[in-house]
C-alpha cells in the first residue's frame, strides 16, 4: 500500500491506533534516519494491522472511525506517525507524544542529508528545503523551488540535479509498504495483544499493567486519558506517580488484591466507580501524609506502595477516621517507608498487607502486628541514622522531623513547618560541616555525606552560610535566634562544633535524632507504645553502599527520569534499596533503578549509578542489575535496545 494511501486512510478513519498501543516515543534522530532510508529507497519494514469491525474497534484519540472494516496498527505506529507528522505538517488524531520530534525537518539539496531546522546554519541558504512545505505543495512546490534556484547565480547551473533530488524526495509518499493483516472473528483482544507483544519482542512490549489497561480500554476507551488526567493533578501538587501505581490502587479498592489479573473480569462501570473512589482516597492519603507528617513532595514521599494498602483500608472503613485511627495509619505508613517494606517483592508484600485487613480479625492492628513480626522492633536507634547520602532511607525521616517538629530556619528563626512562599524560601539540604572543608581533611565520602551532617534550611539561609565552619556560624545563629540550633537537634557542647571533633558530633547528633524520631512516632500512637517494642535489628554493623550524594546528582537523575517518561516509558525508582543480599550486613542503595526492568517483567533489571565505587557496582551486578555509570550510556541503551532505532 502506498504511503500516501495509508495517510489518506488515517484521515478518513479507515486506519487508526488500537487503544492498548503506547504513545509516540521516537526522537528527531529516528525520524531523520527514517526519511534518509526512504529517500534512498532502502527497505524500512512493513506494517501489521488488525482488520476488525469499526463498531467494536477501540481506538486512541478522538478521530471518528469509518464504517465497516477498519485497520488498527499493531506494528509500525512510530514510522507512520512520523510520516504523517512530516507530510501533513501536524500530528494524527491518535497522537500522544512530543510533536517536536518531527517538526521542522529539512533536506539539503547538495549533500542530500536530512536535519532539523537550525537558524544559524540554515537561514538564508536556499539549498535547505522544508520537507513539510514540499510535501504539502506537491508538484507545484517542486516547480516553485526549481524556478527559484534557476534564478540563483550561485546554484542555477546545477538546477537539473536539484530538480531530480526534489522529485526523489517528493516521491517518498508513492513508496509501497507491505501491509500484513490479522483478521478473523476469532481474533479477540487477548489474542491480538499477544500478537502485538510477539511482534514487538525486541521493542516496547506491554507490561502486566499495560495488558490490564488494554482490557479496560476495550470496554471503556477513555480510561487511559481519565487516569492520566488524575496523575497530572497529583504531578502539579509535586507527587509523581505512574499508571501502573494508580491501576494497582484501583485494583486494591475494587478487588482487594494486588495482582492485575483480578481486574480482567471487571466491567467499565466497575472501573469508573473504582477510579472515582480511589482518586478520592489517594487525595485523602496525600493530604494526611503531607499535612500531618510533612512529607510534601515526591522526593521525600517514601513507601509509595503503602498507598494502595491505605486506600483499601479507607474503602473498607467507609467512615471518616478519627484522630487516633488517622495517626495510627500514618504511623504504619512511616514505618513501612523507614524499613523498606515494599523495596523487594512489592506485589506479594501488598497482598500480605491486604490480607491483614480482611476478615473479622483483620484491620489496622493486624496490619501493624504483621509489620512488627516482619521487621522486629519498630523503635528507632541512633545507629539507624548511620546512613549517608540523599538516597538513604532515613533521609525522608529527617525531613519528616523537620516538618513535624519545631525545627527553625537558622537565617530567619521561623518554624520550617510553616508554608513559606518564594523560591528563596524553599527547603534545601544543608551540610552542617561544609563538604569542601571535610574533604580537605581527607574524610571519606560516606562521612562527608552522613545523614547526621544534614539539616534543612531555606535556600537563602543556605547561601548565606556558604562553606563556613559551625564553630564560626553557630555562634551567630545562637545570638540572633536563641534555641534555633537545638531545634535542629544540634549537640549543645561547643567542643563538638569543631571540625576536629566531627565524628563525635555525628554520633551525638544521631542520639538526638533517634530520640526525636521516637518521640514523634509515639505521638502518633496516642499512648499505644507497645507497637514500638520487639527484638531490634541492629543497624550499627550494617555497611551502606551507594546513594545520591549531592543536589546536582539528584537533579541529573530527576532529569533522566523525565526523559524516560517523555519516551512513553515508566520512570525508575530514585534511591532504590537492595537489602536482601547474601551478606546481611551490606545494604546497597541504587541511585535510579528499574527492579523489574524498564518493560516490567519483560526486560532485565537496570540501574543508573553515578559516581559510585566498584564494590557498589559489583554488588548491583551480583543481584542481576545491568548497571550504567553515565546517563548517555543509559539513554543509548533505552533507544537502541528498548525502543530500538530500527524500523522493523
Amino acid at each position: 500500500m502506498k504511503i500516501s494511501t495509508i495517510l489518506d486512510h488515517i484521515d478518513s478513519g479507515h486506519m487508526a491506533l488500537p487503544e492498548f498501543q503506547r504513545g509516540y516515543v521516537w526522537n528527531t534522530g529516528q525520524v531523520r534516519a527514517l526519511f534518509d532510508s526512504l529517500y534512498r529507497r532502502h527497505p524500512v519494514g512493513g506494517l501489521l494491522v488488525w482488520a476488525t469491525e469499526s463498531k467494536s474497534a477501540d481506538h486512541r484519540g478522538d478521530g471518528k472511525l469509518a464504517s465497516g472494516i477498519v485497520k488498527l496498527l499493531l506494528d509500525g505506529q512510530q514510522r507512520i506517525t512520523s510520516l504523517y507528522g512530516v507530510v501533513r505538517g501536524r500530528p494524527p488524531k491518535f497522537f500522544d507524544g512530543n510533536a517536536q520530534a518531527f517538526t521542522g525537518l529539512r533536506f539539503h539539496l547538495e549533500t542530500e542529508q536530512f536535519n532539523f531546522y537550525q537558524p544559524l546554519k540554515m537561514q538564508g541558504d536556499p539549498l535547505w528545503i522544508d520537507v513539510t512545505d514540499l510535501m504539502q505543495k506537491g508538484s507545484a512546490g517542486l516547480g516553485a523551488y526549481v524556478a527559484s534556484l534557476s534564478k540563483d547565480p550561485e546554484h542555477g547551473s546545477r538546477v537539473g540535479d536539484y530538480a531530480g533530488r526534489l522529485s526523489q524526495l517528493l516521491g517518498i509518499v508513492e513508496i509501497d509498504l507491505y501491509v500484513e493483516e490479522v483478521t478473523g472473528a476469532d481474533k479477540t483482544l487477548d489474542i491480538v495483544v499477544d500478537i502485538f507483544n510477539r511482534v514487538n519482542s525486541g521493542g516496547t512490549k506491554l507490561s502486566k499493567g499495560d495488558l490490564a489497561l488494554a482490557k479496560i480500554c476495550a470496554e471503556w476507551p477513555e480510561a487511559r486519558e481519565e487516569m492520566k488526567a488524575r496523575l497530572k493533578i497529583w504531578e502539579k501538587a509535586g507527587f509523581l506517580f505512574n499508571l501502573d501505581w494508580l491501576l494497582r490502587s484501583i485494583n486494591t479498592v475494587l478487588t482487594g488484591e494486588a495482582k492485575f489479573s483480578f481486574l480482567h473480569d471487571k466491567g467499565a462501570e466497575d472501573i469508573q466507580y473504582a477510579l472515582k473512589q480511589t482518586a478520592r482516597y489517594i487525595d485523602n492519603c496525600i493530604n494526611l501524609i503531607s499535612g500531618r507528617l510533612g512529607l510534601d513532595h515526591d522526593r521525600v514521599f517514601f513507601g509509595r506502595f503503602a498507598v494502595p494498602v491505605m486506600v483499601r483500608y479507607l474503602d473498607l472503613r467507609k467512615e471518616p477516621l478519627d484522630e487516633k485511627e488517622r495517626d495510627k495509619l500514618l504511623f504504619w505508613f512511616a514505618q513501612s517507608g523507614m524499613w523498606g517494606r515494599f523495596s523487594g517483592s512489592t506485589e506479594s508484600k501488598i497482598d500480605q498487607d491486604l490480607a491483614a485487613l480482611e476478615g473479622d480479625n483483620g484491620g489496622l492492628d493486624q496490619l501493624l502486628e504483621q509489620l512488627r513480626l516482619w521487621h522486629g522492633s519498630l523503635r528507632i536507634e541512633p545507629g539507624h541514622f548511620t546512613g549517608w547520602s540523599l538516597g538513604a532511607r532515613f533521609y525522608p525521616v529527617l525531613y519528616l522531623l523537620t516538618r513535624m517538629g519545631e525545627a527553625r530556619d537558622w537565617g530567619t528563626g521561623l518554624p520550617l513547618k510553616a508554608n513559606l512562599l518564594g523560591k528563596m524560601n524553599r527547603l534545601e539540604v544543608h551540610h552542617i560541616f561544609p563538604k569542601a572543608q571535610l574533604y580537605k581533611l581527607k574524610y571519606q565520602r560516606s562521612e562527608v555525606n552522613a545523614l547526621a551532617n544534614f539539616c534543612f534550611l531555606t535556600k537563602d539561609t543556605n547561601l548565606s552560610i556558604s562553606d563556613r565552619l559551625p564553630e564560626e556560624y553557630f555562634l551567630e545563629i545562637e545570638q540572633k535566634h536563641p534555641g534555633a540550633l537545638v531545634s535542629q537537634w544540634i549537640p549543645a557542647d561547643p567542643e563538638l562544633w569543631k571540625i576536629a571533633n566531627y565524628r563525635e558530633f555525628l554520633e551525638a547528633r544521631k542520639v538526638l535524632l533517634a530520640a526525636e524520631a521516637n518521640k514523634k512516632l509515639e505521638e502518633l500512637l496516642h499512648g499505644e507504645t507497645h507497637w514500638l517494642e520487639g527484638i531490634a535489628k541492629s543497624q550499627e554493623q550494617i555497611t551502606i553502599l551507594g546513594g545520591i550524594t549531592s543536589q546536582e546528582e539528584e537533579e541529573e537523575l530527576e532529569a533522566l527520569n523525565s526523559w524516560v517518561e517523555a519516551k512513553g516509558l515508566p520512570p525508575g525508582e530514585i534511591s532504590y534499596e537492595i537489602s536482601d543480599l547474601e551478606i546481611d550486613s551490606i545494604q546497597v542503595v541504587l541511585d535510579l533503578a528499574w527492579p523489574n526492568g524498564i518493560q516490567e517483567e519483560l526486560s532485565e533489571p537496570v540501574a543508573v549509578l553515578l559516581n559510585e565505587n566498584s564494590k557498589t557496582i559489583a554488588l548491583a551486578n551480583q543481584k542481576g542489575y545491568r548497571c550504567f555509570v553515565k546517563t548517555k550510556d543509559f539513554k543509548d541503551y533505552v533507544e537502541q535496545e528498548i525502543l530500538r532505532e530500527t524500523f522493523i
